[in-house]
């Protein structure tokens, strides 16, 4: 496609991302991001294959995994010790693992690429709306400036997104659970190379992801999340430190080094999650990428992954079609399958494992288990948590194009940080 001028709203891990790749194949990009000064912030996430190789394609696999931590599994146990799923990546392919990392990592990573591509980075400006006409679409910020007009906007900017008025049909709404979450020195949870989660019904789940090295420290971190309601965060608070202190422990003694550290319940941080859902993800001029097309509940942990594929998706399309409409509509062909089975894997699996039903928390703990000896059933969990899968009847996505252990150029990357 000819040289166009493309506006990206939002410099989170999709707008970075697609960007950057705009960028970088000669399209002139500007991003609008509404932080002033944007940094490294929240806790930990992991990296699938998928979204490994969607880093590939960037050229930043080797630098992000060289400041996380690799995972062989997926573990998660009943409050007895009994284990619900227990899932491992070489049960698929041998050479592929999970890599658990802080989301300021990826921040810092992509942000330096994005910088570096030739597009222009415009910090402090929040976008509230647009419009489009004979020349393009254009933005409008909040503080009255009216930006453009863009041949492309790419909006990105989170799940609630200023342009979904844009959208032909979009339905956002907000989750009821939440996760409380904080960021700690690892006390020894990098050694199992797992996802760990222990539940206690389903309106109880206690989560630990190895994190890798903390932004601007070299030391390993480990992120611990809490399920809860939204409506009982302050209730939660007004119980205090010790009766949550005790909580934890009851499911998980490990967590003691974690929580010696917490003073009080300030630094805990409480995350909401909505659910964006929308068909096409696009519109005249604009298309949606990352949370603001399809923000879905963190059960999968396909969130980031989900993004980067987007982008990637996205700068294919344009660099095989000869107009903005043709790539638009080939983006949206190209994301059907993948992004509906996600979604709706999360919707059908998250009332399991976060919810008040005593119903599903009995089916859980007596028909998931049987992913241990069922080789079909354990293979299609492990293929939903790599992110291949596009449906229950349809083939997965290739492995062939997904990075193996060592990641590229990693020892290269270590070797220079010594």
């Amino acid at each position: 496609m000819r040289r166009i001028q493309v506006a990206v709203v939002g410099a989170g891990t999709a707008g970075a991302a697609a960007g950057t790749l705009l960028a970088r194949a000669g399209h002139e990009v500007t991003v609008f991001e509404r932080v002033e000064e944007p940094g490294p912030i929240g806790a930990g996430i992991t990296i699938q294959p998928t979204g490994q190789a969607a880093l590939a394609r960037l050229g930043l696999l080797a630098e992000v995994a060289a400041r996380g931590a690799e995972l062989d599994r997926l573990v998660c146990r009943r409050r007895d010790g009994r284990a619900i799923v227990d899932l491992r990546y070489a049960e698929i392919d041998p050479g592929l693992r999970g890599l658990g990392t802080h989301r300021g990592n990826l921040f810092l990573t992509l942000h330096a690429a994005l910088r570096t591509s030739g597009a222009v980075v415009r910090c402090g400006v929040d976008i509230a709306g647009s419009e489009v006409d004979a020349h393009g679409r254009w933005l409008a910020s909040a503080g009255g400036e009216r930006l453009g007009p863009f041949d492309l906007v790419v909006a990105a900017d989170g799940s609630v997104c200023e342009l979904h008025g844009a959208a032909r049909w979009v339905r956002s709404s907000p989750y009821p659970w939440g996760a409380l979450w904080l960021v700690a020195d690892d006390p020894g949870f990098a050694a199992d190379r797992c996802i760990y989660q222990i539940v206690d019904g389903a309106h109880t789940m206690l989560g630990f992801l190895p994190t890798g090295l903390s932004p601007g420290r070299d030391v390993p971190v480990v992120s611990l999340f809490w399920s809860i309601r939204a409506d009982r965060v302050d209730a939660w608070r007004a119980a205090g430190l010790p009766a949550w202190r005790d909580r934890v422990l009851a499911l998980e003694p490990r967590a003691e080094p974690i929580l010696d550290g917490v003073r009080d319940l300030d630094g805990i941080l409480f995350a909401k999650y909505r659910d964006v859902a929308m068909y096409p993800w696009h519109a005249d001029r604009i298309v949606f990428l990352g949370d603001a097309a399809h923000a879905m509940s963190p059960q999968l942990g396909q969130g980031a992954n989900l993004a980067l594929i987007d982008a990637v998706a996205l700068a294919d399309a344009i660099d095989g079609c000869e107009s903005v409409g043709d790539a638009l509509a080939a983006y949206t062909r190209a994301r059907r399958r993948h992004l509906a089975y996600y979604q709706f894997a999360t919707r059908a699996l998250t009332p399991y494992f976060q919810s008040d039903s005593r119903l599903r928390a009995w089916v859980r703990d007596r028909f998931f288990p049987a992913s241990r000896w069922l080789g079909p059933l354990r293979c299609r969990m492990t293929r939903t948590m790599i992110g291949v899968d596009r449906g229950i009847v349809r083939r997965p996505m290739s492995l062939e194009g997904l990075p193996r252990v060592p990641w590229p150029a990693l020892a290269d990357v270590r070797r220079g940080a010594a």
